[in-house]
């Protein structure tokens, strides 16, 4: 069983080596779990015990949580790389190749929500293009159920909002 979940362990750190941006834990799981590698809760064990080890950083951002190695992690990654078989890697990096663009929006786009001290709520959207902030609004509105839907629609239209707030204001 150690072995297997060391391959797991590897399997985590070569997918979050090989891309330039945090990823989450329902995107690694998405993989892992349709190849049918593992299961959700053994899974969970792998990525709790590389938080542990100081392997992976993990970041909740609303119910989301990303993933991303360290220089530890790679480290680690580089020894014992030669563990995985040759076509686990090639499987993952055709899956990195054809979903990277929607993996990178997916986690680039950040909608969150809090009640501030005046009662009221604060939507904090987000839009990121490796790394590199293209929108961050805070918008304050009367209650929590606006400031939900606007942080849900946020993920859906970012785009078109990025795309008029351009075309109004050149």
């Amino acid at each position: 069983m150690q072995d297997t979940l060391t391959l797991y362990k590897l399997i985590v750190l070569y997918i979050l080596n090989r891309v330039d941006f945090p990823i989450t834990f329902a995107q690694v799981s998405d993989f892992m779990l349709n190849r049918d590698y593992t299961n959700f809760l053994t899974l969970k064990q792998v990525v709790d015990e590389l938080a542990e080890s100081n392997l992976i950083l993990t970041e909740t951002i609303r119910n989301r949580t990303h993933l991303s190695i360290t220089e530890e992690g790679r480290s680690t990654l580089h020894f014992f790389r030669s563990r995985i078989n040759p076509a686990i890697l090639e499987e993952i990096d055709e899956y990195l190749r054809e979903n990277e663009f929607s993996l990178r929006n997916e986690v680039s786009v950040l909608g969150d929500y809090y009640k501030s001290t005046s009662g009221e709520y604060q939507a904090h959207l987000v839009a990121k293009d490796h790394g590199v902030s293209l929108v961050d609004i805070t918008l304050t509105v009367p209650d929590e159920e606006i400031a939900a839907a606007i942080c849900g629609n946020w993920q859906k239209k970012n785009t078109d909002i990025y795309k008029y707030l351009v075309e109004q204001l050149f």
